[in-house]
């Protein structure tokens, strides 16, 4: 009878490195999974508590589903696991958009969903019994992750100065693109390595890396859960009573630059008027937010252009001018952004609008 000798060094190693990877993921799990309740019962609107908490347990599931050790854990709801790990691109894309209040394109929506739920539901009709049919729907499924994760950091970039408050502004952008940085990552040494061949060492670079910026996110989501996770229908705040000098001179200069129609510029950002007015961003941003009553610099922009644009309107010698040449000589890129601002500040699409007032007067 042979003699059992003791484990190698090497699998003593590898046995270490498993545990390893196994507390990290446990840890990252459970912050995911508190993060989760409280962001849902917190005082945000419910699609950004829906949107969020959905993109923190896709996070978990994932940790999950390529845990070496909780491979013996599968059962009957081990698919739903795949398909909420495999839904982390495009709830990554939704909460964006929501976070930093885009309007959501649903030809896009609906097609990242199709897609999403038919890899999912591909890989087991045909992704186990067929080899080169289970590497077409992975490459199929990573590109559009790569896609939605993409854009979801485009989107943050784009929006990160429209934010007057400055703590926030870091917050959203900071997040988006921290989750975004690691999907990127997933997917890329997936696309590499496979999804589960990248060895131990790899696994636990992964599961630490997920595990710090759970935790920053969490510190971040906990503590500023008003200033990130904001209702955008709340009122605006209120203006403060009265300017400082230095506040009174600003604002002089900033009516006067409202008087010239500077809003009219195509792609005004909150930096460009600071130059303009040469005065510090911080103390534009300041006046505009915490004197002037603008929760973002898209607000204030919009309020300047809707009031032209409800003037040129009702007037009978503009009648016959196009609403698309008003939205492009107000600073809007297309038509389709000037009907939705216009529509969200009057309750009505511009032609009704016309038709209304020109009629009534």
């Amino acid at each position: 009878m042979d003699e059992v000798g003791p484990p190698s060094h090497n699998a003593r190693d590898m046995t270490g490195l498993v545990l390893l990877d196994t507390v990290m993921r446990v840890l990252a799990i459970g912050q995911l999974l508190l993060i989760a309740l409280v962001i849902g019962r917190g005082s945000a609107p419910r699609p950004i508590r829906l949107a969020t908490a959905t993109l923190l347990l896709g996070v978990a599931s994932y940790l999950t589903l390529t845990a070496q050790s909780f491979g013996p854990l599968r059962g009957p709801f081990w698919s739903l696991v795949q398909l909420n790990s495999q839904s982390v691109p495009l709830m990554l894309w939704v909460f964006a958009h929501l976070l930093f209040e885009r309007a959501i394109d649903r030809r896009a929506a609906i097609a990242a969903l199709v897609v999403t739920f038919g890899c999912w539901a591909c890989f087991f009709f045909a992704g186990y019994t067929n080899v080169e049919a289970r590497s077409w729907i992975a490459l199929v499924q990573r590109g559009v992750s790569l896609l939605l994760t993409g854009h979801a950091i485009l989107i943050a970039l784009r929006e990160r100065g429209d934010d007057l408050i400055e703590k926030r502004r870091q917050l959203r952008v900071g997040f988006v693109i921290v989750v975004g940085a690691l999907a990127f990552i997933v997917i890329a040494l997936e696309a590499f390595f496979g999804f589960r061949g990248a060895g131990s060492d790899i696994a636990i670079a992964q599961s630490a890396a997920i595990l710090i910026a759970t935790t920053a996110m969490g510190v971040a989501l906990l503590q500023s859960d008003p200033d990130l996770l904001f209702d955008p229908a709340r009122p605006e705040p209120q203006p403060a009573p009265s300017f400082s000098p230095s506040e009174h001179v600003l604002n002089r200069k900033l009516e006067a630059a409202i008087a010239d129609a500077v809003y009219r510029e195509p792609g005004l950002s909150i930096g460009g008027l600071a130059e303009l007015l040469e005065t510090p961003e911080h103390r534009l941003r300041s006046l505009i937010n915490q004197r002037l009553g603008y929760r973002n610099f898209s607000a204030f922009l919009n309020h300047h252009r809707i009031s032209e644009a409800k003037a040129l309107l009702v007037d009978p010698t503009h009648v016959d001018l196009p609403i698309l040449t008003i939205a492009m000589d107000l600073g809007y890129g297309s038509l389709a952004p000037f009907n939705r601002a216009f529509r969200e500040t009057v309750g009505q699409s511009p032609s009704e609008y016309r038709r209304t007032n020109i009629v009534r007067n």
